[in-house]
């Protein structure tokens, strides 16, 4: 197609217009919150909140953040993303690598057994059982060792490999007298860090966003997660707004100013538990888009 030609002009004036509208639409959603975020929660409740707050407080963020435990929280999260995402990584990358291998005795059977867990769990309580006689009630380490093995993971690695890196490579080596793990970590894994950063981005936003396995596993306070602390004060809010609607409707006198409700306390925690990923994300985006094409899962 010639590059000066009205047609090519057209297109691409078109293709630009179509992108900044997916953008407009994809951003829209992020500076709303945020906009509810920085707005007073009553005011909020009012509605007609846009793209910017109609009375400015940072009121709603103070209250999430004046609990001084929350930072402990936080660091607790931090320590389970970096551990969690480089142990989880290496498990499901080390197992992709193997079942790359045509030749692997029970290749099938495998796979097999990596597949069943993903599709049949045996549901909370028995699960409960388990991480109690596996010690890992209040243990650190029901954050990590529960998440280390993800199958569509492990798939996406394994395809990337079969697609991308000729398995001369790997004889080579091994005529040279490499053994597996070095042919792995120096020769295969550098080769593969573009599918290696977008499972890296997933199995962290997956650590970073969960707070159901505090809510289950963990009654001590030191271990709590920032995103199980921050639920926490919403549904603490929760409860008094509630109380505070009782009161009123029956009849009772109530003078107290509620500067945070609910609502907006949500969004300030979007904007809170958000913030790292987004952070991180342009680091990660130049291997995103090739590791999730070259890995796609092939049927």
């Amino acid at each position: 197609m010639n590059h000066k030609s009205t047609s090519y002009k057209i297109f691409l004036f078109a293709n630009y217009l179509f992108m900044a509208a997916v953008f407009i639409v994809c951003i829209f959603p992020y500076f709303h919150t945020l906009a509810k975020a920085l707005n007073d929660g009553n005011d909020t409740m009012r509605g007609g909140i846009t793209f910017y707050p109609r009375v400015f407080t940072m009121q709603n963020f103070q209250v999430l953040l004046a609990d001084t435990s929350i930072y402990r929280a936080f660091f607790i999260s931090v320590l389970r993303v970096v551990i969690g995402t480089v142990l989880g990584v290496a498990v499901q990358f080390a197992a992709g690598y193997a079942l790359s291998h045509q030749n692997l005795p029970g290749r099938r059977k495998l796979m097999l057994f990596i597949i069943i867990p993903s599709f049949i769990a045996g549901g909370t309580i028995p699960t409960y059982l388990l991480y109690v006689h596996s010690g890992l009630i209040n243990n650190f380490w029901v954050y990590i060792l529960p998440q280390l093995m993800s199958y569509y993971n492990v798939m996406v690695i394994r395809s990337y490999i079969e697609s991308s890196v000729p398995s001369s490579l790997n004889d080579a080596a091994a005529i040279d007298g490499a053994h597996e793990l070095t042919i792995m970590c120096r020769i295969i894994f550098p080769l593969c860090l573009p599918v290696v950063a977008t499972v890296s981005l997933w199995v962290a936003v997956t650590h970073w966003n969960n707070w159901t396995t505090t809510m289950y596993y963990i009654t001590k306070e030191s271990l709590f997660t920032l995103q199980y602390k921050l639920m926490q004060v919403v549904k603490e809010s929760e409860r008094l707004q509630a109380l505070l609607q009782a009161a009123q409707a029956s009849g009772e006198d109530v003078n107290v100013s509620v500067k945070s409700t609910p609502e907006s306390l949500v969004s300030a925690q979007v904007i809170i538990t958000t913030i790292p990923i987004i952070i991180v994300y342009p680091f990660l985006q130049k291997y995103f888009v090739k590791g999730v094409t070259l890995g796609a899962v092939k049927s």
